[in-house]
């Protein structure tokens, strides 16, 4: 079976987040990147494949050099190949045509990625992979066994769990439960030594037009003064719950 893991190189959420030029670009000084955690999930799971049913893994990322870093953290981990498409990650549908050309030329089996990426939080390119591509489709997938060309997926659904049983080829939207997060793996210094020796190939970007920019970014507005009411005023706490949180 032949796996491709899609990797976001995303900000670590401890870094401070700024925008320059207006507001208009993500400055990315000082900040810490790593793999978009849903697509470390998925990486995971990949790695049991490779581990019990030897399946080949590859994971693939859409940027410039500046991702490489994160593609040889996914290699380290236990990846066989890494993939890095020569261009810059300007939006969903363009990033979806760029992995979906990947998966057609490899002839992937099955096609892990996050149900979103935690900077821009669009959860729309692993559902226009399958699109692109003719493949099933599976998202908030939080379990999957693969046997054969035949596969048992568990999704999270509104107030509980769906099961769905489908076909090889496949693309899964992962997140947080696919794995149990004391199943992530840290790189060891073996592992670091190996991703050395591992091929990451750089390929050029297929034509695909941008459908949407980013026309401004704005930071939450900063949280109010807390206000603090005695135990014994109530009628006071109540007061200010009506009149001026107006959440009663």
């Amino acid at each position: 079976m032949k796996i491709l893991v899609c990797i976001s190189h995303v900000p670590d959420t401890t870094s401070k987040i700024n925008f320059s030029e207006g507001d208009t670009k993500f400055d990315t000084n000082g900040v810490q990147f790593v793999i978009n955690p849903n697509d470390e999930f998925g990486l995971t799971r990949a790695m049991w494949f490779k581990e019990k049913q030897g399946a080949n893994v590859t994971v693939v990322n859409v940027g410039g050099a500046d991702t490489e870093p994160t593609l040889r953290k996914a290699l380290a981990i236990g990846a066989d190949a890494a993939i890095r498409v020569n261009t810059l990650a300007s939006d969903g549908f363009s990033v979806a045509k760029q992995l979906a050309n990947v998966v057609k030329d490899g002839a992937y089996d099955l096609v892990i990625a996050g149900r979103e990426s935690i900077d821009y939080n669009g959860g729309m390119v692993p559902g226009m992979i399958a699109g692109l591509t003719d493949a099933n489709f599976v998202n908030n997938c939080i379990g999957l066994e693969v046997d054969g060309t035949s596969a048992t997926v568990i999704r999270e659904i509104d107030g509980g769990k769906e099961t769905v049983s489908t076909s090889l080829p496949l693309v899964i939207g992962g997140q947080k439960g696919l794995v149990e997060e004391s199943d992530l793996r840290i790189p060891n210094m073996r592992g670091i030594m190996m991703a050395r020796k591992k091929p990451l190939t750089v390929v050029e970007p297929i034509d695909a037009n941008a459908e949407t920019t980013s026309v401004k970014f704005e930071k939450p507005a900063p949280k109010g003064a807390v206000k603090l009411v005695s135990a014994d005023n109530l009628d006071e706490l109540v007061n200010l719950l009506h009149n001026e949180a107006k959440v009663i």
